[in-house]
């Protein structure tokens, strides 16, 4: 039985005081959180035309930034989006902002670009054309110890990510409506996060991570074909294959996911939380051996990248 007395979110983190006084870049000026302002004309905000990404920045070392920045200007290149700055200009605005607020260890980064402030508040992208608008948010960023150890409850939902030639979920836009309407659903049937199907009926992914289940020894998680192509997912993926943990990308639904061992999440702020229900159905006994051995490759990955 789910025994949850408040609503988790993957996101949960420590309280940090130090993050009522943050500073934060827009468009290469570093100001007080309480002065980071951008047009209400910008298209991001009018239109959530544009495409972000996290990062996580450990001992002074952005973890896995060349993938995170393949991801972004990939995202960028397929809405047409000049990121107008190189990769390293990109590195280097991350580096004056985290020195800005004296930030080297478990740091959250959330690097935002939209196509611009607009002309006038209208749809097309040709009126964006005073160049793009980049803001990075850094904040002081610890997840929960509750969520390592109660686990996640995710509440199968209606709403599913789509296929590519509607929205597709490869891309970290800021249009994120898909998923929070998947948010709300699962909120309403009193669980922390939605499970969303993909368009055939098989599991997915949650409104904000990538899913997997582990069953009889083997790690389990979707082809990938209509979820985000998450660093932390491929990072789990590699890193079971390097260590002789059978895993498998593939369709599965609902009834392999019920009876798994164990499931779990991944994401760049939480890197793997455990499941602890689906469905108000409990996963496994709670023991997730294989689940804290990935845990621990993962942090021993994190480790030797950012030492």
């Amino acid at each position: 039985m789910d025994t949850h007395d408040t609503a988790l979110t993957t996101h949960d983190a420590e309280q940090d005081a130090r993050n009522r006084d943050i500073r934060i870049y827009v468009n290469g000026d570093i100001v007080h959180r309480n002065e980071a302002k951008v047009s209400v004309y910008d298209s991001g905000f009018m239109l959530g035309d544009g495409i972000w990404e996290g990062l996580r920045l450990y001992n002074g070392k952005w973890a896995f930034f060349d993938e995170h920045m393949d991801r972004f200007f990939n995202s960028c290149k397929t809405i047409s989006l000049d990121v107008g700055m190189t990769k390293p200009e990109v590195l280097d605005a991350l580096c004056r902002t985290a020195a800005a607020n004296g930030m080297t260890h478990d740091v959250h980064c959330r690097l935002m670009l939209s196509r611009g402030v607009k002309d006038k508040p209208f749809q097309h992208p040709s009126l964006s054309r005073s160049g793009p608008t980049m803001v990075i948010i850094m904040e002081h960023s610890k997840p929960v110890e509750t969520l390592a150890r109660e686990g996640i409850r995710l509440a199968t939902v209606p709403q599913v990510r789509g296929l590519p030639m509607s929205q597709d979920p490869k891309l970290n836009s800021h249009s994120k409506l898909n998923c929070i309407i998947a948010c709300l659903q699962a909120e309403a049937a009193g669980a922390d996060e939605a499970l969303m199907l993909d368009p055939n009926g098989f599991v997915n992914t949650t409104n904000a991570c990538n899913f997997f289940i582990v069953r009889r020894g083997e790690v389990w998680t979707s082809t990938g074909d209509y979820c985000m192509n998450g660093v932390t997912r491929q990072k789990v993926i590699d890193l079971c294959r390097e260590n002789n943990i059978p895993i498998l990308e593939k369709n599965f639904s609902l009834f392999e996911a019920y009876g798994a061992d164990e499931a779990f999440l991944t994401g760049t702020f939480g890197a793997q939380t455990p499941v602890a229900s689906i469905d108000g159905k409990q996963i496994g006994d709670k023991s997730r051996p294989i689940t804290e051995r990935i845990r621990h490759l993962y942090k021993l990955l994190v480790q030797r990248e950012t030492t």
